[in-house]
Formats: C-alpha cells, sequence, structure tokens
C-alpha cells in the first residue's frame, strides 16, 4: 500500500464535494495539500477544516495566465488529482452554446492546461503520481449530456495515452471513473440516479485505488458493468435503451 506522508499533493477542484472529500483522506495520510478551485473563500475554509498542513491558491482552469501563475506558486509537488467539473444536463435539443463550451474548456481542457505545466517537471526527474477523475457517462454517448460526457471521455482517452507513455517510468498514472455522487450538481438532475454514493463514500473507493495501484478504475462497480459492457454492444441494442423524448 502506497503511503502519502510527508508527499506534497495538488488537488484541483477540491473546495466541495469528491474533491474535498478526498482531501480529507489525505490530509488524514499525512500529505501537505495544496488546494485550487475558483472561490477564494471556500479554499479558505476547506484547507482550515483539514487536520494537516494545507494551503490554497486560487486558480480558475479554463484560463491559461491563471494556470500558469497557479502552476508557478504551487511549485514541486509528488502528486496531482484533478477533479476541476461544470456540469449542465443538457440535450441536443436545448443546446447552450456558452455551458457546452464551459463544460469542454474546464473539464477536459482545463486538465490538459494543469498536466502542461506538470507533467514535464515530473517526467525530468522520473518521479511523481498523477490522477485523473473521468466519469462512467464518458464510455458511450447518452441522452442530456452534451458537453459533459464527451469531455469526460476526452480526460479518460488522455489518461490513456499518458498512461502508455509512462507506464514503464517512475511517473505513475492512474484514471477513475465514478457514477453518480451527491453534489450540488447532480442535484440538477430530474431523473434517477441508480447507486447515487456521498462523496465521502466515493472519495474512500478513490483514495484506496491511490493507495493499491493499477491503472483504471470505476465505481460503483456494479453500476460500472452497464457502461463497461455497452462498449460492446452493437448501436441499435445500446440506443435501444434510451428512447429518444418526443
Amino acid at each position: 500500500m502506497r503511503s502519502f506522508a510527508g508527499q506534497t499533493w495538488w488537488l484541483v477542484g477540491a473546495s466541495e464535494g469528491l474533491g474535498l472529500a478526498l482531501a480529507q483522506r489525505l490530509s488524514a495520510a499525512g500529505a501537505n495539500l495544496i488546494l485550487s478551485a475558483r472561490s477564494a473563500d471556500r479554499l479558505a475554509s476547506a484547507a482550515a477544516a483539514l487536520p494537516g498542513p494545507a494551503r490554497a491558491v486560487v486558480m480558475d482552469v479554463a484560463s491559461d495566465a491563471s494556470v500558469a501563475e497557479a502552476a508557478a506558486q504551487v511549485g514541486r509537488i509528488d502528486g496531482l488529482v484533478f477533479l476541476a467539473a461544470v456540469y449542465q444536463p443538457m440535450r441536443a435539443q436545448g443546446w447552450d452554446a456558452p455551458q457546452v463550451t464551459a463544460m469542454c474548456d474546464v473539464n477536459f481542457t482545463g486538465c490538459a492546461r494543469v498536466l502542461g505545466h506538470v507533467v514535464p517537471a515530473m517526467v525530468a526527474r522520473d518521479a511523481g503520481h498523477i490522477v485523473l477523475t473521468g466519469s462512467l457517462s464518458g464510455f458511450r454517448g447518452l441522452p442530456g449530456a452534451i458537453g459533459y460526457a464527451a469531455s469526460k471521455a476526452g480526460v479518460m482517452v488522455l489518461a490513456e495515452s499518458l498512461y502508455a507513455d509512462l507506464r514503464q517510468s517512475g511517473v505513475r498514472v492512474q484514471v477513475a471513473n465514478p457514477g453518480f455522487i451527491r453534489t450540488r450538481l447532480t442535484a440538477m438532475n430530474d431523473f434517477a440516479m441508480p447507486f447515487i454514493q456521498t462523496p465521502e463514500a466515493a472519495a474512500d473507493l478513490l483514495f484506496r485505488h491511490m493507495q493499491k495501484g493499477g491503472f483504471k478504475r470505476s465505481f460503483p462497480r456494479p453500476f460500472s458493468w452497464l457502461f463497461r459492457g455497452g462498449q460492446f454492444l452493437p448501436d441499435a441494442l445500446w440506443y435501444r435503451m434510451f428512447p429518444p423524448k418526443r
């Protein structure tokens, strides 16, 4: 089991939800944390509530300048967890261009922006640990998921490419693909959310994944079988499961 004691970890998207719950796990395990998000107030409260050392670095992952400035403040790190995401349930019939752009720019391009300041340094010293968060919704196209599912699919493939390149190096790469987590984002959904988890329960699974190693973990496991198995279904069968709304 990997130990995090004394390591410096940068958590991006750590002011609430899964990010904050994971920060609590890592802090209790002895890690020194740097928390980033857009809200200075929520970050300050989150850092103050942790049992171990933590500092807040405000950052907007949708801004090149903001990411560059934050990365300079953060400095050398042992690990990165990218959890930042925005979400708006949306069907193609109600396409909202600014919202779609924001989901793509924060969830996927924002991840790439941050990695651009982290990966080269880890590769140069042949040491580090990168954890990205995808989603069960990223395995295959779903109704009502314009923008979000595509952006998470991009993160998942980005993680796979990083792993393909770095798997025999000193830089560890992992991806976690959670299902529904009870947050202010999923509170916008007006449909049933099977196997929905609390942020604390999801953080426990993510933390164990980081401890034990292995590249990919999708959870909750029974729910993940639908999405992972759906990749092998013919289009006619997959889309028959999601009849269009009139």
